[in-house]
């Protein structure tokens, strides 16, 4: 089949390629139609390893996608050809012990998609389990149905910060994963959602999410000062550091409230260092998300509903015949760019 090759960092390429893949009894084939440009992505056409994870072979990127289902096994009975669909790029060990206790996104034998050896799904057509494979309503498109990825990934986040009705929280980043989480912690009665950003087009936006968003660009505003200001004095109570930055530790206690929850969803490239005596001080709970599990069933219904608007963030789409121009442009986009997706026939 065609598929987008990462042969070495860099070397980006559309090629014939065969892949050993056969459609088990629990199987669904699936004819791929939209495909996301994740950071990770970009890391490995950049730099050709991510931590642990390093390339040595020719590798298809790509694991945030939707589709149309061609072929079922036999033990399916959820799904049938023609169905549209999204993926869940990580396959756990359903018998392990982390699996078994609902946390399957912590299996160390996960296979995800577009993580070496693994190959990803800018391609053709895919093999996956049914069980990871989520039929969508008519009501979302294949565009929105590749962006339910990133959006587990902002549901997750929210479910480890069990927010309050009421509650004021600050995201650090407006990329597409501070959206995201923009996006559900709203939905979970946040009274405002304080996000910072340096590039005004990303904060602008986040504006669009809701009123409730407050953008702060700490080039020209103080981020400790507005929460200040904008909690009387108190603090957020929920802060999402979204962002992988490391200059954050440098104030992210200062603008938490006493008691209150830091989540790390953004991951540094380098490893960080904070103060822990300023979390203790205020008895701060922190947080790290990793993937998601058990969501990706709410993220489809949280679309389909109009409950969380996201198509507004897929900003630009290249067909799959310019694939390599649109990583060239994913990987120095536009400042107004959320999401660059490539569309396959």
């Amino acid at each position: 089949m065609k598929a987008l090759v990462l042969e070495k960092k860099k070397d980006l390429g559309i090629r014939d390629i065969e892949i050993d893949e056969s459609l088990g009894e629990d199987d669904v084939e699936v004819a791929v139609k939209n495909v996301g440009i994740c950071g990770s992505d970009l890391h490995f056409y950049n730099h050709g390893y991510i931590g642990p994870y390093v390339m040595k072979e020719p590798m298809i990127l790509g694991h945030e996608a939707s589709g149309i289902v061609e072929r079922t096994g036999k033990h399916v009975t959820h799904l049938k050809p023609g169905d549209r669909v999204c993926m869940e790029p990580g396959i756990p060990n359903p018998n392990s012990r982390i699996s078994r206790e609902g946390k399957y996104n912590l299996d160390p034998d996960v296979v995800f998609w577009a993580t070496p050896p693994v190959h990803g799904v800018t391609r053709e057509r895919v093999i996956h389990p049914a069980s990871y494979t989520y039929k969508l309503p008519e009501t979302v498109s294949f565009a929105e149905g590749a962006l339910v990825e990133p959006l587990a990934i902002g549901m997750q986040s929210v479910k480890k910060a069990r927010i309050q009705t009421g509650d004021t929280a600050v995201v650090i980043g407006a990329g597409t994963i501070g959206l995201m989480v923009a996006a559900a912690a709203l939905t979970q009665g946040c009274r405002q959602i304080i996000v910072a950003d340096v590039v005004q087009e990303k904060l602008n936006n986040a504006e669009t999410l809701d009123s409730r968003i407050v953008p702060v660009n700490p080039q020209s505003r103080d981020i400790g000062s507005c929460v200040s200001d904008l909690t009387g004095g108190r603090g957020a109570e929920i802060v999402f550091e979204a962002s992988g930055s490391s200059k954050v530790t440098d104030y992210i206690f200062n603008i938490l409230a006493p008691g209150g929850c830091l989540v790390y969803v953004g991951m540094p490239v380098e490893p960080i260092c904070f103060d822990i005596l300023k979390a203790q001080a205020k008895e701060i709970t922190i947080e790290t998300v990793f993937r998601y599990a058990n969501v990706y069933h709410r993220a489809i219904d949280a679309i389909a509903s109009g409950t969380m608007q996201v198509k507004q963030f897929v900003t630009d789409v290249f067909p799959f015949a310019k694939g390599v121009e649109a990583y060239e442009y994913a990987n120095s986009p536009g400042p107004e760019t959320v999401k660059v997706q490539i569309e396959l026939d």
